[in-house]
C-alpha cells in the first residue's frame, strides 16, 4: 500500500519531502548562493554552541543540577505533557479531517474553515482564557451555572496545547486525504469490508506519513511552549528555564536545563526519522473524487456535535472571554499601538529576510543537489525543531559578550526570527521550484543569457508564489513568538505577544484582551491568504 508523502499544505510540514528526486541542472552551483544561506543559519545554530560553552565551564553545583531529582521530575513532567498533547491532537485532527473530507456531513466547507482557524490563536492566549473561564467564578459558571474545574496545572496545559496544536495534524491529514487514490478503498468495499474496516485497514495506513509529520510538529511545539505552561502554572522545562534565568545572577543552571531540553527535542526528531524508515509512499494523483461515506442519523448528529464542541472550545470560549474582558473593563480601553507596530515591524522584516534567504538554498537543493546542500537543508529543519527559549537564551550569552551593539537590538531579533522560522519559507519555495523543469533555465543559458539575468528573469518569477507563501507563514508564526522575544527584545521595545503575556501574568486581563484581539485580527489576514491559496 503506497501513498504520497506530506503534502502541500504542507507549508506546515518542516521536513524535506521524501518523494521522487527532482530533475537537476548539470554543473556546479554558483558559490555566491551559499552566502545568504550561511548568514541566515548562523543566528539559530551559534546560540547552541554558546550554551555548550557556558556549560563546559560550569561549576560542579551547576552540573549536579542535571542529575538532581528536580531535573528528573522536570523531564517526567515535560515528556508526560508532550505525550498526552500529541495523542489528543492526533485523535482530534484525524477525526476532524475524516469528517470534513470523507463524509456527506452538511456544511463541510464551513467546518473546514472553523477547524483550521485555531492555528491563528497563540497557545498562551487560549491558555489565558481557559484559566479565566474555568473554575467556580469563571465565565462558564457565571453564564451557564455549570461548575467546570479550574484549568491549571497539567489539565490546563494539556487542554490549551491540545486545542492549539491539533490544526497541525488536521491540515496535513486533510491534504493527504484529498490526494489519496480512492481505488484501494473501492476495492476493499467491493470485497465486503465495512466502512470502519476500510478506514482502519486501508485509509489509516496511507495517512501514516502525514500523521507522523503533524504529530512531530505537535510534539516539538509542546516542548518549546512557554506561555501556556506558565499561565497554567505547570512546571515544564521552559517555565523553569525562564525562572532560573530571570531569578539568578548565575545563569549557568538555566543553560544546563536548556541543553537537556535541546537533547530531548533532538531525540524526538531522530526517533521520528527512524520510525519513518525507508518505506516508499508514492501514488498517482486521483483521477476521480472519493466516494463519501453516508452517515446515518445518529452518526450525523454525533459528527456535528463533535465539530461544534471543537469550534466552541477552540474559538468560541477564547474569543468570547477576550470580548467579555474588554466589555467589563472599568478602565478606558487603550490600543497598544506601540506593541502592534513592534510586532508588525519585527515579523515583516523576519518574513522578508527568511523568504529572500530561502530562495538560494531552494535553488541549491532543487537544482544542484549534493551532500553539502542536503546538510544545509537538514540544519535549517534542525534549527526549526530547537526550543525557541534555548535559542534565545544561547544568543543572550553570545551577544552580550561578543556582539557589542547588536545585543538587544531589533536587527538581532529579526535575524533570530528569520533563522528560527527559515525552514517554513524554505519548504514553500522549494516546493514551488521542484514543480518546474530546470530545462527552462538551461534553455535560457543556451540562448546566451548570463546566470544573473537567468536567475532574475526565470528562477525568481517561478519561485515568487512560494516565496510569498513562505513569507506569510514566517510572518504568522513570528507574530506569536514569545520566549525568544522575551530574551532578545531591545529595551523599551514591545510586541503584542509580550504585552499579552506580561499583562496576563500580572492579572490585567482587560489589557491582555485588547492586545490578543489585535493579534488575532492581524494574524487572520495571512491565514486567509494561505487558505485561499490552498484552494
Amino acid at each position: 500500500m503506497t501513498t504520497e508523502p506530506t503534502p502541500a499544505v504542507g507549508t506546515l510540514d518542516p521536513r524535506p519531502s521524501t518523494g521522487a528526486a527532482p530533475p537537476t541542472l548539470r554543473g556546479a552551483a554558483p558559490r555566491w548562493l551559499w552566502l545568504p544561506v550561511v548568514l541566515v543559519l548562523i543566528p539559530g545554530l551559534v546560540p547552541i554552541a554558546g550554551l555548550v560553552g557556558r556549560v563546559v565551564g560550569a561549576t560542579d553545583d551547576a552540573l549536579a543540577l542535571a542529575r538532581s531529582a528536580r531535573t528528573l521530575a522536570l523531564v517526567w513532567n515535560t515528556v508526560l505533557l508532550m505525550v498526552v498533547v500529541t495523542a489528543s491532537a492526533a485523535a482530534i485532527g484525524v477525526t476532524a479531517a475524516w469528517l470534513t473530507e470523507r463524509t456527506d456531513l452538511r456544511g463541510r466547507a464551513l467546518w473546514r474553515v472553523l477547524a483550521a482557524l485555531p492555528l491563528v490563536i497563540p497557545s498562551y492566549v487560549i491558555g489565558m482564557t481557559f484559566v479565566s473561564a474555568s473554575g467556580p467564578g469563571g465565565l462558564i459558571a457565571s453564564v451557564t451555572g455549570w461548575q467546570v474545574p479550574s484549568l491549571t496545572g497539567l489539565l490546563g496545559a494539556w487542554a490549551a496545547l491540545a486545542v492549539s496544536t491539533y490544526p497541525f495534524v488536521y491540515l496535513t491529514v486533510r491534504a493527504t486525504l484529498r490526494r489519496l487514490d480512492p481505488a484501494h478503498e473501492d476495492a476493499a468495499r467491493g470485497l465486503g469490508a465495512s466502512p470502519s474496516r476500510v478506514f482502519r485497514t486501508v485509509v489509516l495506513p496511507q495517512l501514516r506519513p502525514a500523521l507522523a509529520a503533524g504529530s512531530l510538529l505537535v510534539a516539538l511545539y509542546t516542548l518549546s511552549d512557554f506561555g501556556a505552561v506558565s499561565l497554567a502554572r505547570y512546571d515544564a522545562f521552559t517555565r523553569v528555564i525562564y525562572a532560573q534565568y530571570a531569578g539568578r545572577l548565575d545563569r549557568t543552571p538555566a543553560a544546563v536545563l536548556a541543553l537537556i531540553l535541546v537533547a530531548i527535542a533532538l531525540v524526538i526528531v531522530i526517533a521520528e526519522r527512524v520510525s519513518r524508515g525507508r518505506a516508499a509512499y508514492h501514488s498517482r494523483s486521483p483521477q476521480r473524487p472519493p466516494r463519501l461515506t453516508v452517515l446515518g442519523r445518529g452518526q450525523r448528529l454525533a459528527a456535528t456535535g463533535f465539530l461544534a464542541v471543537l469550534a466552541i472550545v477552540s474559538l468560541g470560549i477564547p474569543i468570547a472571554t477576550l470580548i467579555s474582558w474588554v466589555v467589563r473593563s472599568t478602565q478606558a480601553v487603550t490600543i497598544p499601538w506601540g506593541a502592534m507596530a513592534g510586532s508588525l515591524t519585527a515579523s515583516s522584516l523576519a518574513a522578508l529576510v527568511a523568504a529572500a534567504a530561502a530562495l538560494p538554498l531552494a535553488v541549491l537543493v532543487s537544482r544542484h543537489p549534493t551532500r553539502s546542500t542536503a546538510w544545509a537543508e537538514r540544519l535549517a529543519y534542525t534549527t526549526f525543531a530547537l526550543p525557541h527559549i534555548t535559542v534565545g537564551l544561547g544568543m543572550v550569552f553570545i551577544a552580550s559578550r561578543y556582539l557589542g551593539g547588536l545585543y538587544q537590538s531589533i536587527t538581532l531579533l529579526v535575524l533570530v526570527y528569520a533563522s528560527i522560522f527559515f525552514a517554513q519559507a524554505l519548504g514553500s519555495v522549494r516546493a514551488s521550484l521542484v514543480q518546474v523543469s530546470p530545462s527552462l533555465d538551461q534553455a535560457s543559458r543556451s540562448l546566451g543569457v548570463g546566470p544573473w539575468r537567468t536567475f532574475g528573469r526565470i528562477t525568481l518569477p517561478l519561485a515568487r508564489r512560494g516565496m510569498v507563501a513562505g513569507g506569510l507563514l514566517v510572518f504568522l508564526t513570528a507574530m506569536k513568538e514569545l520566549p525568544a522575544t522575551l530574551f532578545l527584545r531591545p529595551t523599551g521595545f514591545d510586541t503584542l505577544a509580550v504585552r499579552i503575556w506580561s499583562a496576563a501574568d500580572s492579572l490585567l486581563y482587560s489589557r491582555a484582551a485588547v492586545a490578543a484581539l489585535l493579534l488575532l485580527a492581524v494574524s487572520a489576514v495571512p491565514m486567509y491568504v494561505l487558505t485561499t491559496r490552498d484552494r
